[in-house]
């Protein structure tokens, strides 16, 4: 390592120490004290003015492109299903805007039916909509809410009865319950037990939690002597297509699911495989560069490295290796994350984790560090989470506010960052709830009971107003 990168690089580990951007590790000796009061209410207050933005120039439509004020459809191109709407309807209940989440919920009860002759992907519809649903409803008590829910999911559970092996095809028609594409990934396969074993809890149909465990312990089943599993698995034939064991794209939300439904259902089988699963994966895929520890894809059977790409969707591994046990692993991996927002500003779509390069210039606004941050604070309180959060908020208000609301980014390696004109669904439900939970100790949640899924609905928690 030469002197000049050596000196970069302890000027920049003590950035990282105060929580700050390099550029501001001056300021570390004499570290201002947050008003996390203060700054939870900047976010509820970007937040509304965003959704001041959807419902002026996207009510009802799947997505909002913040840019040019048009909109997109997400899930059957043509005919909307209000994706930002039913994602925003719990952060705006527990943010305290009443008057706006009434109003998503009557949108709903009036316009939203899912008997519709277009194709939807399963996974997405789950933890997006259904999830959505089930959020809104324990936040308000609506039976409206819990009926479309359950609409929604019992056409997708055809997706799931195609298999003989109970692994959901990837796309389903709604009205027909037509099924296509069978060659998934375990993100697909088995991000439903949450949803489901809340649907089952509040419908008294054990039905739907069943199914999605079938699903899960299916490929568990098929693990290598060492413990993978591998990401792509065949739903007609049972089978993995691919060698490639990942934490990464394609599995990520599997085993989260895992732990979630040890804590939301005291499933002890979840709680096992979840922490046998942690244990294999620091054994054979935790690999270090550089010094910082990373996870790139490795043979399933071997855990030889296939390829050092990382996205930073692999950030909320973060929080569950805490979560499961391993909180020195968990902060160990959020702080090669910290690195890369510290030397790029925004945390890019992908890295290659032998260079620390960016594999990709655009980046969808992603939320996955945020959650991190929020599963580890919730573990002991460090306000170091907190201060790592704000920084992630702040250089997203700076770079991806657009005319009328947030939007993922075209290039973060320009100055300024080259803005595109999407904002993402997952933005309304995730990032911004994420935040606002780590700074305000808003008293409609209840900390100590709080239950996210993926997509961060809140399926445990509410605290009634």
């Amino acid at each position: 390592m030469t002197l000049a990168r050596l000196t970069r690089r302890s000027a920049l580990t003590a950035a990282l120490a105060a929580g700050l951007a390099p550029g501001l590790a001056s300021a570390a000796a004499k570290p201002a004290k947050e008003d996390w009061k203060a700054l939870a209410a900047d976010v509820r207050n970007e937040f509304q003015w965003a959704w001041r933005g959807y419902v002026a120039k996207a009510w009802g439509k799947d997505e909002i492109n913040p840019v040019s004020g048009t909109a997109s459809s997400f899930f059957i191109e043509g005919h909307d299903l209000g994706l930002s709407l039913v994602e925003a309807l719990d952060t705006l209940w527990l943010m305290g805007l009443d008057a706006e989440f009434q109003a998503g919920v009557d949108w709903v009860k009036t316009n939203l039916s899912f008997d519709v002759n277009g194709e939807a992907q399963v996974f997405e519809t789950n933890i997006r909509l259904v999830g959505g649903l089930i959020s809104a409803h324990l936040a308000c008590g609506d039976p409206v809410l819990l009926a479309k829910a359950k609409d929604l999911a019992d056409r997708l559970l055809k997706a799931f009865e195609a298999s003989p092996h109970g692994l959901p095809w990837r796309y389903v028609n709604l009205k027909t319950g037509a099924v296509r594409d069978p060659e998934t990934n375990l993100a697909e396969i088995g991000t439903y037990i949450t949803e489901f074993g809340v649907l089952s809890q509040l419908t008294g149909d054990k039905r739907y939690f069943d199914i999605a465990k079938r699903a899960m312990k299916h490929a568990l089943d098929r693990r290598s002597k060492i413990g993978l599993m591998a990401a792509n698995i065949d739903a007609r034939t049972g089978e993995y297509i691919s060698r490639a064991a990942s934490i990464d794209v394609y599995a990520d939300s599997f085993y989260e699911y895992l732990w979630d439904a040890w804590a939301l259902f005291g499933d002890a089988d979840c709680k096992r495989w979840a922490q046998e699963c942690a244990a294999a994966q620091l054994a054979h895929q935790a690999k270090r560069y550089d010094g910082r520890l990373w996870f790139p894809m490795v043979d399933y059977e071997t855990g030889s490295v296939l390829n050092t790409a990382q996205s930073e969707l692999a950030a909320y591994y973060a929080g569950l290796l805490g979560q499961v046990g391993h909180k020195a692993e968990g902060d160990d991996y959020l702080a090669s994350f910290t690195e890369l927002q510290a030397t790029f500003g925004i945390i890019p779509e992908s890295i290659d984790i032998a260079t620390r390069q960016p594999r990709r210039k655009a980046t969808g606004l992603r939320p996955e560090y945020a959650d991190a941050c929020l599963n580890l604070w919730l573990l002991d309180r460090d306000e170091r989470y907190r201060s790592l959060a704000a920084i992630h908020y702040r250089q997203m208000k700076a770079t991806s506010r657009a005319a009328y609301g947030y939007t993922a980014l075209k290039d973060i390696t320009t100055k300024p960052m080259t803005q595109g004109d999407n904002c993402p669904g997952y933005w309304w439900s995730e990032q911004m709830k994420y935040y606002y939970l780590l700074f305000s100790d808003t008293p409609r949640i209840d900390y100590a009971k709080l239950q996210l899924s993926t997509e961060a609905n809140v399926l445990r928690g509410f605290r009634k107003v």
